[in-house]
């Protein structure tokens, strides 16, 4: 069967990336996690008292879409909000956020290197300057 999409960058990109998140996902369920709540922990854990707005412009997330994804880590203990100015809250890990990150950032160094290893070894060194500049491209626009 011929493909004719598999010449299209984006379609390749696309399918890539959603092969990639299915996978890791997959690690995180016995978690009870996905990528984007691990995205949140390691972004709060290297800036603490990052706010939930500063979190969802890192993350590209919208608003909404942060609200649940905020409630549901503080739900779980996982993280906890402090003041940081007059009207702002910050994000923390907690005890149990750190300890359960430890954890998980096994299975994300793990799905890495397996994700790095598929790929040609003449081929590595390019692929994150490529990625960088495709995304530093869409971002600028």
């Amino acid at each position: 069967m011929i493909d004719p999409l598999s010449s299209l960058p984006g379609y390749v990109l696309s399918r890539a990336a959603a092969a990639s998140l299915t996978e890791l996902n997959r690690g995180l369920a016995k978690f009870g996690l996905r990528h984007s709540d691990v995205s949140l922990l390691i972004l709060v854990e290297v800036n603490p008292k990052l706010t939930q707005s500063d979190a969802g412009k890192l993350l590209d997330i919208q608003r909404a879409n942060m609200v649940p994804l905020v409630a549901r880590l503080l739900d779980r203990s996982l993280i906890s909000k402090e003041p940081v100015d007059g009207r702002s809250q910050g994000l923390l890990l907690t005890g149990k956020g750190k300890k359960l990150l430890r954890e998980v950032k096994a299975v994300v160094d793990h799905h890495e290197r397996e994700l790095e290893l598929s790929i040609p070894e003449r081929l590595r060194p390019h692929l994150l300057p490529i990625l960088n500049a495709l995304w530093d491209s869409i971002r600028s626009k």
